[in-house]
């Protein structure tokens, strides 16, 4: 009986994977990246939207098109700063499925679902409980996160974990095979891959993942200098503390944001407390050997992150960008843990509020779907005006999918002189890039004068109505 539930376990951890990350798909709303995503598959990377009013129902027409391998791979070249591999492969799962951003994150889900299974391997191999490290992965934060967004961080997880079971299994060429594919998902890929092979001495892995490596290589001498701004200069102090704070959230989610008061200082002192004696723990049972590997896994990201900044004066350090070592950190943890239930069962606690908080709470979430339900219920047949943001993807591919097909919308640059037409208009004030947070003014701009008068708002949006009045008067 004992034995059938242990062996069970894994599976029931399994399912309650796929209802999770099922759920964070389902739940969350559109966010701004995974427009890009939408766009290019469609092989309309850079959309030219109409200079007047134009229906809301447009931005989901033109993510539905369907581009050819060649196309993407010119597109990313031209427009782009990723690898190509995902993006050929999430253009076959839309075909196949449908051209909606949910159909787009269920191949993050499916990824997802394989990692878990990958982590139970990695714990057998490694004689630490399966159903207790997958528990533990399905509990990151950063893990849930990446693996119900239309990114390509999923399957990049996924093949970076089949390439330490392969090690593990001392396979180095086909590791290295699986090494490349996550890089050519996922340039940032390669400090785990790197790692690895470093840490098991398995250089002949390097053969297995030069044709993708190769790959790359060509798709980022052209990308290279792309986005030049994307991210604030260097500095050692202030990145180290980001890279701390993004570590702990990619575990155990904005735990302490959830809160005001008393309370958060509560939540952030158990969530220090916890993460100080899972660090004894780790530090007084982690053996050589495969654990070593995966140690090297789990601070890849970060060691990587930093060295980039160093090298490019740039500081690209973000949560998702981390959840390429919460697999492994998850295998350490379970390890550590496993003689410590009462310390296992407050971790587990705390992961499942972060994860509840990843599918419920709306400060979570990006604004997008809220400001365009605020403004589909406060401005009813009037216009909407949105900033177009940096080049007409991001914001506005967020903002349009979630809108009703029929409100009219008028995008704004900044600067722009905007003459408003309609008794009604709802202005959407969100500030997502540099060219939406400039826009702003011009927005106020537009309905500053007497003519008109504010009647209804919300968190991201402002209606206003002309005032008839106002306009005799100043006539």
């Amino acid at each position: 009986m004992v034995n059938v539930s242990k062996n069970s376990a894994p599976g029931a951890v399994l399912l309650l994977g796929v209802a999770v990350l099922i759920a964070a798909a389902w739940l969350r709303g559109a966010e701004y990246d995974e427009q890009y995503t939408l766009f290019l598959t469609a092989g309309i990377p850079r959309p030219v939207w109409p200079d007047g009013l134009f229906p809301a129902g447009v931005i989901a027409a033109a993510q539905a098109g369907h581009a050819s391998a060649a196309q993407i791979a010119a597109d990313l070249r031209a427009t782009d700063v990723h690898p190509p591999l995902y993006f050929w492969a999430v253009a076959l799962w839309r075909a196949a499925f449908g051209p909606g951003l949910l159909t787009a994150r269920l191949f993050s889900v499916l990824c997802g679902v394989a990692s878990l299974r990958l982590v139970g391997v990695i714990a057998r191999q490694c004689r630490i409980g399966a159903a207790a490290a997958m528990l533990l992965a399905l509990g990151c934060y950063g893990f849930v996160y990446t693996n119900a967004i239309a990114r390509g961080f999923a399957p990049a997880e996924t093949a970076c974990l089949a390439g330490i079971a392969l090690l593990l299994a001392r396979r180095p060429v086909l590791a290295g095979v699986a090494f490349g594919v996550a890089c050519g998902c996922n340039y940032l890929a390669v400090f785990v891959g790197v790692a690895a092979i470093a840490a098991a001495g398995a250089w002949s892995g390097v053969l297995g993942a030069a044709p993708f490596l190769a790959l790359d290589a060509w798709f980022f001498a052209a990308q290279h200098g792309a986005r030049p701004d994307q991210f604030p200069p260097f500095a050692l102090l202030p990145s180290l503390l980001r890279l701390a704070g993004y570590q702990a959230a990619a575990v155990f989610g904005g735990l302490p944001l959830y809160v005001e008061g008393l309370a958060r200082l509560a939540v952030g002192g158990a969530i220090g407390l916890v993460a100080v004696a899972l660090a004894v723990r780790m530090a007084r049972t982690l053996p050589g050997g495969g654990f070593r590997l995966l140690l090297a896994a789990v601070v890849a990201p970060a060691a990587g992150l930093l060295l980039l900044g160093v090298t490019f004066n740039t500081t690209p350090i973000e949560l998702r960008y981390l959840a390429f070592g919460l697999p492994f950190l998850a295998l350490l943890l379970a390890r550590a843990t496993a003689g410590a239930p009462v310390l296992q069962a407050a971790v587990l606690g705390l992961q499942l509020a972060g994860v509840a908080g990843l599918l419920l709470a709306p400060g979570t979430m990006q604004p997008m779907r809220a400001a365009a339900a605020e403004a589909a219920r406060f401005a009813g047949d009037g216009v909407v005006l949105l900033p177009r943001g940096n080049d007409g993807v991001g914001l506005v591919g967020a903002f349009g999918i979630e809108a009703p097909a029929a409100m009219k919308l008028r995008l704004v640059r900044p600067g722009e002189t905007v003459a408003v037409p309609g008794r009604r208009v709802a202005l959407v004030l969100l500030g997502r890039d540099r060219d939406s947070t400039a826009t702003l003014p011009a927005l106020r701009e537009a309905v500053a004068g007497p003519g008109w008068r504010r009647v209804a708002g919300g968190s991201g949006v402002e209606v206003y109505e002309r005032n008839e009045i106002g306009v005799a008067r100043k006539e």
